[in-house]
């Protein structure tokens, strides 16, 4: 299903709102920024019914879902029913998510036969839990993500896993213990826009900068520099798995490495 470049697809949500409430979340900051919500009311998953009952076409295009939210416990049925709405039409669907794995279990139970269809794409940007815990703060642990993984490639769905924003240097190490049961590609891409250029960045949008996220972004920022980049490229180049997102492959490029 690798036939789109850096996820030209075509997004659907029925969720507004996200109880992983990511300190880097960029549809909360789009979200908080244009006033469609309230900044104390994005933790809170509200439906939205007019979403929900759209009319679903065929797209030529991979559709992803979500893209604006997650798929968690409490709208689970919502979304498996929004689900087969879209393979009804004909789609191939890329389901990205941080995983709980009682929904992993249970999508994979109801859509045994849209198999070919459905593409799951896990972020995990850390082995860390304190990392994890940290930027992602409503999300679930490592050991959980890299269970629904697993589970997902047991019962012979097509994986793939995102690692971006990678959330400490040592992203190889959620490579090397996600690779076993990657089907498809591994997607790594850095933390973008956490300060911002004039300190009006992510964190201060998502109500989330203070003393120890600025000097965590900082420490991020300068783990993310061209020359730890070429490194990781390096370290990594020989796995045909990997794909690097716009913002690492703009630097490869810039240095003349092919991507």
């Amino acid at each position: 299903m690798d036939k789109h470049d850096d996820w030209k697809t075509k997004s659907a949500n029925i969720i507004t709102g996200c109880s992983h409430d990511c300190l880097y979340c960029y549809s909360k900051e789009m979200a908080v920024r244009y006033g469609w919500v309230k900044l104390e009311d994005w933790p809170t998953e509200r439906f939205r019914q007019h979403s929900f009952d759209a009319n679903i076409k065929k797209s030529d295009r991979i559709v992803q879902y979500p893209t604006s939210h997650d798929i968690t416990p409490v709208h689970l049925d919502q979304s498996i029913q929004f689900l087969q709405k879209i393979v009804d039409a004909g789609n191939e669907v890329m389901i990205v998510s941080k995983p709980h794995l009682e929904c992993i279990k249970k999508i994979c139970k109801e859509f045994v036969q849209y198999k070919k269809m459905i593409l799951f794409r896990f972020t995990i940007g850390s082995t860390d839990d304190k990392v994890l815990k940290f930027w992602e703060p409503g999300a679930p642990c490592f050991k959980e993500r890299l269970n629904c993984l697993k589970y997902a490639f047991n019962k012979g769905y097509q994986t793939s896993v995102s690692c971006e924003p990678m959330l400490d240097n040592h992203i190889d190490k959620v490579v090397g213990k996600v690779d076993p049961f990657v089907t498809e590609t591994i997607w790594i891409g850095k933390a973008n826009r956490l300060l911002g250029t004039t300190g009006r960045g992510r964190l201060v949008f998502n109500g989330k900068l203070t003393p120890e996220s600025k000097q965590k972004a900082l420490q991020l920022i300068e783990w993310q520099s061209d020359e730890n980049l070429i490194k990781l490229y390096e370290s990594l180049k020989s796995n045909n798995k990997i794909r690097w997102k716009t913002s690492i492959s703009s630097v490869l490029q810039k240095h003349s490495l092919p991507v």
